[in-house]
C-alpha cells in the first residue's frame, strides 16, 4: 500500500512533579536525556493526541499505561526488577503526562539507570552460580515464559528464579553433549557478552524505549523511530529486497524469524521457516559461529547483513523443536531479490475424487506488488501483481483447468490499489473496500472495470500470515460470494499507517535530529460493513491453526483496536456460497478423518499447544532426556512418513508447501 508521507514534527518531553521518588542507587554511569529528546517528546504528545486515528489525550490515565508499558518494555519477563524497585517510582505513575508537558525526562531515565544496575547485578550473580554444582536429579521445574508472572517480591525470590534459570541454561548444554568445563566457559562468556552489549546502550536507545511505551500504549502499530532507527528504517525500505530475506523479531532471549521474503535466499532455500530461532551467526563458509542469544535485534541484523554474493551461516533452532532440540546450520548467499522472483507464479494440481479427475490451477501470490515509479513515469508495461495474475489466468484457461486457487499464505499485503484491481479480475464491477479516517469520513475503493478475467470456481487459501491487502482481497471474494476462503483465520490488521517526519520542523541552523513517528490514521472495512481488524477473515473451510494466536496476529496485542462495523456498501453478490458451505464442510471433515497424515498433524499441533499452556520445563536431567528423545523420535517418524508418501518430482506438477507456522 502506498503510504502518504506527512511532513510534520514532534517534540516531546517528560517531567514529573516535585516529590516523585527516585532510587537511592543508580547505574555506575547514569544516562541523561538530550535537549532534542525533550523537544521530540512534547511535539509527539500534541500530534498523537490530535491527529491519531484513535486520538487519546495525554492525561493521568494514559500516564499509568505508559508507566506499566515502560517497565514491561525493559523487563517483560520479570527477571531484573523486584516489586520494591517498581514501587519506588510509584509517585510518577500518574504524573508522566505532566512530565512530558514540563520537558523533564529525568524519571524514565532514572528507571532505566536502575534497570542497568539490576541487569549487571543479576548477571554478576549468574556468573557466580557457574562456580557451583547443580543437582539434576532433583524434581523441579522452571517457568520459561514469565510475561504474565508477578514481580518477584524480594531478593531471595529473585535469586531462586535466577538459580533455576542458570540451571536450565546449563542443562541445555549438558543435553547437547558438552562437558562441565565447556559449559562453564560457554555460559560465562555468554553472560559477559550480555553485560557488555547492555553497556553499549545510549540515551537515544533509552528515549526510544520510553517513547514507544507511549506510542504503543495508544495502539500497537504506532511507533517512534529515533534518528538511528529512522535511518535503519529508510535503509530497509530502499534495500528491503537485498540480503537473505528474513524479517526478525525478539522473543524471550531468542531472535525469531517473523517473516520470510518470497524469492529471497532464505525463501528459495526452503530451509528457513517462520518461528525458527537464530542462535548463532557465522561469516563465510567456515567462519566461527558467534552466539547471539540475548542480543539486541539490530545487532543481530548487523551480523547477518553483508556484501552481495557473500556467505552467511545461521545456527538455527527450528520452530517445531523444543528448547533441547537439534540445531541446524544453514549457509545462505546474500543476494539482491529481484521483483521477478517475487512475482505471481502458477502451477497445476491434478486431484482425483473417486473416478473423477479435476485440474486445479494454483496461483501463488507472495505480495501485492506494483512498480510505483514506472507507473508514475507513465510506462505502459509497469510491473503489477494484477497484470501478472491476469496473464496467468489466461494461460490456465488455455490449459483447461477446472478451478482456480489463489494462494495468499504468508502474503503480508502491499499495494491497496493492487488488492482492489485484483478483486476486479473475479467480479464484474463494484465496491471492494471501505476506508474510514480519523475524522470519520468513509471512502469506498471500487473496481470500475467491467468484465471478469476468470468466471469459474475460485478458492482463496489464507493463513495467520495473510494480512492487510490479502485480507481485503479475501474478504471481498467472500462478501461477494465469489469463492471459498480456505485455511486459518488471517492476521487481523485492518489499519493504515503513515510516517511523520519530525526533523522537518526542528529549529535553528543546526537543527537537532528528532526522528520519525509511524502513526495509524485510518481503518479498513469490508463492503459488508464489518472490519478485518482484530478478527481477520474467517475461512469457510477451516484447516488446523498452525500459529499460536497468543503470540502472533492482531489479537496477540493487548491494546489492539477493537472490531467494529459501519454501514455496508451497496453491492450485488455473485452467488450464495453460504448455503453450500455446511455441505462442503461435512465432506471436508469426512475426508480428513480418513487421512492419517492429517491426524498426525493435528496431534503435533495439540502437543505444541499443551506445552505452551503448561509453560514449565523440567530441570531433572532424566525427564528432559526422555522428553527430547520422544520429540526426536516423533520428528524422525514424521520425516519417514513424508518420504514414504512423496511423489517423484517429475510426476508432481505442483508443490503447495504447508507454510511455516503462521
Amino acid at each position: 500500500m502506498k503510504k502518504q508521507m506527512l511532513l510534520v514534527t514532534l517534540a516531546l518531553s517528560l517531567s514529573v512533579q516535585a516529590g516523585a521518588a527516585l532510587p537511592e542507587k543508580v547505574a555506575d554511569t547514569p544516562l541523561k536525556p538530550l535537549a532534542q529528546q525533550t523537544q521530540a517528546a512534547i511535539w509527539a504528545s500534541r500530534f498523537l493526541s490530535r491527529y491519531h486515528y484513535k486520538a487519546v489525550p495525554l492525561d493521568d490515565a494514559m500516564s499509568e499505561k505508559i508507566f506499566d508499558r515502560y517497565f514491561k518494555s525493559l523487563d517483560g519477563e520479570k527477571l531484573f526488577f523486584v516489586q520494591a524497585d517498581v514501587d519506588q517510582f510509584g509517585a510518577a505513575r500518574s504524573r508522566l503526562d505532566d512530565a512530558i508537558n514540563n520537558e523533564n525526562l529525568s524519571v524514565p531515565f532514572a528507571v532505566y539507570n536502575l534497570y542497568q544496575q539490576r541487569f549487571n547485578e543479576r548477571f554478576g550473580y549468574a556468573r557466580e552460580l557457574l562456580k557451583t554444582k547443580f543437582d539434576f536429579a532433583v524434581d523441579e521445574s522452571y517457568q520459561y515464559d514469565r510475561e504474565k508472572a508477578e514481580w518477584p517480591k524480594n531478593e531471595a525470590e529473585m535469586r531462586e528464579l535466577w538459580r533455576k534459570r542458570i540451571k536450565n541454561d546449563w542443562l541445555r548444554l549438558k543435553l547437547a553433549g558438552k562437558d562441565d568445563k565447556a559449559i562453564r566457559d560457554t555460559l560465562d562468556k555468554r553472560y559477559d557478552n550480555y553485560m557488555g552489549r547492555s553497556r553499549k546502550l545510549n540515551n537515544e536507545d533509552v528515549f526510544q524505549i520510553f517513547m514507544n511505551a507511549y506510542t504503543m500504549s495508544i495502539e500497537p502499530h504506532t511507533n517512534y523511530l529515533g534518528p538511528r532507527a529512522s535511518e535503519n528504517f529508510d535503509i530497509a525500505m530502499r534495500l528491503s529486497l537485498e540480503g537473505i530475506g528474513c524479517v526478525l523479531q525478539t522473543r524471550d532471549e531468542y531472535t525469531v524469524v517473523r517473516e520470510v521474503v518470497p524469492g529471497s535466499p532464505a525463501g528459495l532455500s526452503g530451509k528457513i521457516k517462520v518461528g525458527d530461532r537464530i542462535v548463532g551467526v557465522g561469516q563465510g563458509e567456515s567462519g566461527a559461529l558467534t552466539e547471539v542469544l540475548g542480543w539486541r535485534i539490530d545487532d543481530v541484523v548487523a551480523q547477518i547483513r553483508g556484501a552481495k554474493d557473500s556467505t552467511v551461516r545461521l545456527d538455527v533452532l527450528p520452530a517445531e523443536a523444543g528448547v533441547d532440540g537439534k540445531h541446524t546450520v544453514i549457509a545462505l548467499v546474500r543476494k539482491k531479490i529481484s521483483m521477478e522472483e517475487q512475482s505471481a507464479k502458477k502451477s497445476i494440481l491434478e486431484v482425483r475424487d473417486g473416478t473423477a479427475k479435476r485440474r486445479v490451477g494454483v496461483i501463488s501470490l507472495p505480495t501485492f506488488y506494483q512498480d510505483f515509479e514506472a507507473r508514475r513515469k507513465g510506462e505502459r508495461d509497469f510491473k503489477s501483481a494484477t497484470r501478472d495474475v491476469a496473464r496467468l489466468l489466461g494461460e490456465l484457461k488455455k490449459e483447461k483447468v477446472d478451478n482456480v486457487l489463489i494462494d495468499l499464505r504468508n502474503n503480508g499485503g502491499g499495494s491497496l490499489s493492487e488488492a482492489v484491481e485484483l478483486t476486479g479480475l473475479f467480479i464484474d464491477k463494484g465496491p471492494v473496500v471501505q476506508q474510514r479516517n480519523a475524522e470519520g469520513k468513509v471512502e469506498i475503493e471500487s473496481d470500475n472495470n467491467a468484465g471478469l478475467a476468470w468466471d469459474g470456481p475460485v478458492g482463496v487459501l489464507i493463513n495467520r500470515g495473510s494480512a492487510s491487502a490479502s485480507e481485503i482481497f479475501a474478504a471481498a471474494i467472500q462478501d461477494y460470494g465469489r469463492g471459498l476462503i480456505i485455511g486459518e483465520a488471517s492476521f487481523g490488521k485492518g489499519t493504515v499507517q503513515t510516517l511523520v517526519n519530525l526533523d522537518r520542523f526542528a529549529q535553528g541552523e543546526k537543527a537537532p535530529r528528532l526522528g520519525e513517528l509511524k502513526m495509524t490514521i485510518a481503518q479498513f472495512f469490508r463492503i459488508n460493513g464489518g472490519t478485518t481488524q482484530l478478527r481477520g477473515v474467517t475461512p469457510d473451510i477451516k484447516l488446523p491453526a498452525m500459529a499460536d494466536g497468543d503470540s502472533f496476529g492482531e489479537s496477540s496485542y493487548d491494546n489492539a483496536l477493537p472490531w467494529t462495523s459501519i454501514k455496508p456498501a451497496v453491492y450485488i453478490t455473485a452467488g450464495e456460497l453460504k448455503e453450500i458451505v455446511p455441505m462442503l464442510d461435512k465432506r471436508h471433515e469426512a475426508r480428513v478423518a480418513k487421512d492419517k497424515d492429517f491426524q498426525y498433524l493435528q496431534e503435533d499441533i495439540a502437543l505444541a499447544k499443551k506445552i505452551r499452556k503448561e509453560n514449565l520445563i523440567s530441570l531433572n536431567e532424566t525427564v528432559r532426556r526422555k522428553e527430547r528423545d520422544t520429540q526426536e523420535a516423533r520428528s524422525k517418524l514424521r520425516e519417514a512418513r513424508l518420504l514414504a508418501n512423496a511423489v517423484p518430482s517429475g510426476d508432481d506438477p505442483v508443490k503447495v508447501a504447508d507454510p511455516k507456522e503462521a
